[in-house]
């Protein structure tokens, strides 16, 4: 049963092994292993509802994805949400072409007449990357040492934007930045 749709952002193959390298460790150490079961895949989220029109967001995230090149992203952060999911993550620094990217996204699917939540308005948003979820908060702190071992800042690129439907996650689009084909 869907929970939600949301519009991520992936990545090129190295950055994305090096997050899936996160999750791994976290999952040996019997830590989180949440990510790898809902079969998610690492991203950066940039809009989510619980209910929108999948066929109405394709035409917009196909255009919009088109004018776009990809993106340098460079995670430099290890942080945690104050909220009761104990999510960890990797932050990427706020780059302008970033939170651009991010703003104009929500500004086409805003003309379209699509609502979305104030945590994903350009003056709100903050850009993550999810390495685990659902952390016991007795292990928190293992957690957070096991992410200082990686070798941070990693960087590369976002590649492509999707749609996905959660959870469990199931991809529904993806098209390349820059790109009129799909992924």
């Amino acid at each position: 049963m869907s929970q939600g749709y949301a519009i991520e952002l992936y990545f090129d193959p190295a950055l994305e092994n090096q997050v899936l390298k996160a999750w791994n460790v976290l999952a040996r150490r019997q830590i989180s292993t949440q990510l790898i079961e809902i079969e998610s895949r690492p991203h950066i989220t940039l809009f989510s509802s619980p209910s929108v029109e999948p066929v109405k967001l394709e035409s917009i995230i196909k255009t919009f994805a088109s004018k776009q090149e990809p993106l340098p992203l460079s995670f430099s952060t290890i942080g945690s949400f104050c909220n009761d999911n104990n999510v960890l993550f990797l932050a990427p620094t706020p780059s302008v072409p970033l939170l651009q990217f991010q703003s104009q996204l929500c500004e086409a699917i805003k003309k379209e007449g699509i609502e979305f939540g104030e945590e994903y308005r350009s003056e709100n948003w903050i850009p993550y990357c999810s390495v685990a979820q659902e952390v016991p908060k007795t292990r928190m702190a293992e957690a957070f040492c096991v992410l200082r071992e990686l070798k941070l800042p990693v960087t590369g690129y976002a590649m492509d934007i999707g749609l996905v439907e959660y959870s469990p996650v199931r991809e529904i689009f993806s098209f390349v930045l820059g790109n009129n084909v799909e992924a």
